[in-house]
């Protein structure tokens, strides 16, 4: 069976090179019994793809079950997926069988995998490797032949490192991985897909199809679509029912579809963001970059004096301050200031490598942001609106930084 027959059969929209390498791969693996682990974003269509390995594999006359287990309670999950005995736990009244033995001879699709608990995942690391479980509350050992399809939607290399999954597991599993391609990763389907939704849902609600005005159609391809063909299909509905007019101009489609999510991108957005918004990373940040610059023009003033270039450099012996012409850099001795920077020295400059001593600086986050709030406030004398704007926050932050540093 080609790439072609398969999407007209399952009903797959779309010609992207990364869905027929998806589309491809499934087809190659169904004949035989390896495991798969199908990966993608969530709303992908990850759930057609164990129905192709299953119908096109020599267990296609067998059962086909899916299961998906972030769905079932962790009290109960073992029970579903083997089976347990009369009277094992509060409620069980009478035996019952598992999914692993109901299917037995037949494929069961594991659906959110990465949601079982560790207990489970042993229990299905057993079957995975010996096709033998236990039923809970017995002690006799089944036998089952199962072709297991899992999907998850889950970073797992991550899942594992934080140790909510087994690598082990996670091995036995991905023997062929299928990654499913966001709906962002192939652009030149989503005008396909939503000519498909408009006019299943033309026939569904008896109205004339939706089209797209030029502008639109350059819009809805650029979007990022966060929640993929799923995202693409619930708009389409909502358009079909709720727009008289037919033809969506981009002025309509924006109604329906919010700007994209600021938060996505790696440096802080000014414009358009509300009150308070990343407050406590834009004082993160602040703090760095001042902490940065203050570190490269000590390092300038240290050189400096370990050079014996003194010439920049002017002393005031009363107030123990130490000033560069160049950097306009200012160190002051026991100033007080949390995360301060400061310098010891003696006046005399005959052995400056020896006589100057660089006080280790701290690099508390916390004591940096503690400094740049007092240093804010005194600038202001106090005004909290100012001293707010002055350092990039809301009003409502600084007030509850200020309760947590007591700097009232």
């Amino acid at each position: 069976m080609t790439i072609q027959e398969i999407k007209n059969r399952f009903g797959i929209i779309g010609n992207s090179p990364l869905l027929d390498r998806a589309i491809d791969i499934a087809r190659q693996v169904a004949p035989t019994d390896l495991t798969v682990l199908i990966t993608g974003e969530s709303g992908v269509g990850k759930e057609v793809f164990p129905q192709i390995i299953h119908q096109m594999s020599p267990r296609k006359h067998g059962s086909y079950i899916a299961v998906n287990c972030g769905a079932i309670p962790e009290g109960t999950i073992d029970s579903e997926l083997f089976g347990h005995e009369k009277g094992s736990f509060t409620g069980a009244h009478e035996a019952r069988k598992g999914y692993f033995e109901v299917v037995n001879g037949g494929t069961i699709f594991l659906d959110e995998v990465a949601e079982l608990p560790l207990s489970t995942q042993v229990r299905l690391l057993r079957v995975l490797e010996t096709g033998e479980f236990i039923k809970v509350g017995s002690s006799k050992v089944l036998k089952t032949d199962v072709r297991v399809v899992a999907a998850t939607n889950v970073n797992m290399h991550e899942a594992i490192r934080s140790g909510k999954f087994r690598e082990d597991l996670y091995y036995r599993l991905s023997t062929v991985p299928v990654t499913v391609p966001s709906l962002r990763q192939r652009k030149e389907d989503i005008l396909l897909l939503f000519r498909k939704f408009a006019l299943d849902f033309s026939e569904k609600y008896r109205v004339p199809p939706l089209e797209l005005a030029a502008e639109t159609q350059k819009k809805i391809t650029e979007h990022s679509w966060p929640g993929n063909i799923r995202h693409l299909k619930n708009l389409t509905e909502q358009l079909s029912i709720l727009e008289k007019n037919r033809v969506i101009t981009a002025e309509t489609l924006g109604r329906y579809l919010p700007a994209e999510d600021q938060s996505r991108l790696p440096v802080l957005q000014r414009e358009g963001m509300k009150p308070g918004d990343f407050s406590e990373r834009e004082i993160l940040y602040k703090v760095l970059f001042d902490m940065k610059k203050d570190v490269s023009d000590l390092k300038k003033i240290v050189t400096d004096i370990i050079n014996g270039n003194t010439e920049n450099l002017s002393v005031s012996h009363n107030s123990g301050e130490l000033f560069s012409n160049e950097s306009g850099m200012e160190a002051v001795p026991g100033s007080g200031e949390p995360g301060g920077i400061s310098i010891q020295r003696t006046p005399q400059f005959s052995k400056p490598h020896e006589q100057a001593e660089v006080i280790e600086e701290t690099l508390s986050l916390e004591e940096q942001e503690k400094g740049l709030i007092r240093k804010a406030l005194e600038k202001y004398k106090g005004k909290r609106n100012k001293a707010a704007k002055e350092l990039g926050i809301s009003e409502r932050t600084l007030y509850r930084k200020i309760k947590q540093y007591n700097l009232e």
